[in-house]
């Protein structure tokens, strides 16, 4: 497969006033499923295969993010079906609230915005996914970590030298770039619409935007 350039967004871009997440009017959500019956969910912060080991969200929550999203989640899915593959959700839309957890978890902010310096994700916002591949029999597919693996091989450039892990990691990243998205540098399974500014309040995206670096540009 040929090599793509690919659009990342730096980790700190990704994040947002916490306290402005928590004020804003109710997000306008869709459950994915209701777009795109066929994407499969497993939210990992419903259950215990998460960093910090016991549920987040309460039983049966779903995988919600904005309707844009959602649509971009529908054609992806519809151009990996062609290859026999599919994408499955790890994580959708994240309440603010859980992004404090998750920092208690952590307290690493190359990985997690620490709520206390008035940082979130946007996930908060309802634009932003963490995916990965599965089979067209619903089985997962060899990729370079498992969710939440915060370590030098999640990097969104591969490194190693599995060409199964290559092939399934371009393929999900050069589809979901078609679709519409970034990723970002750090985690190879997070994706954010490529126009997430227009998303969140002016002065909030202005503020992030202010943080943004130059694409990085990565080979495959």
């Amino acid at each position: 497969m040929r090599c793509f350039d690919v659009r990342i967004i730096a980790f700190a871009v990704v994040t947002t006033a916490i306290k402005s997440v928590a004020a804003q009017a109710p997000l306008p959500l869709v459950d994915i499923k209701s777009v795109d019956p066929t994407i499969l969910v497993e939210l990992r912060y419903a259950g215990r295969h998460n960093l910090t080991g016991h549920p987040l969200y309460p039983p049966g929550t779903p995988a919600s993010v904005r309707p844009e999203v959602a649509s971009r989640l529908a054609v992806a899915q519809a151009f990996l079906r062609r290859y026999q593959y599919q994408l499955k959700i790890w994580d959708a839309y994240r309440p603010a609230e859980v992004q404090v957890k998750l920092w208690q978890a952590s307290h690493n902010n190359d990985y997690v915005a620490n709520p206390e310096t008035g940082a979130g994700s946007l996930h908060s916002w309802g634009v932003a996914v963490d995916a990965t591949l599965v089979d067209a029999w619903n089985r997962p597919v060899s990729m370079p970590t498992d969710f939440d693996t915060f370590t030098a091989a999640a990097m969104w450039q591969y490194l190693g030298s599995d060409l199964a892990v290559r092939s399934h990691l371009h393929l999900l990243q050069g589809t979901m770039r078609d679709a519409g998205f970034y990723g970002l540098r750090t985690e190879w399974w997070h994706f954010t619409i490529a126009d997430w500014q227009k998303y969140l309040p002016p002065e909030t995206a202005k503020r992030a935007a202010q943080v943004l670096g130059t694409h990085w540009q990565g080979k495959l």
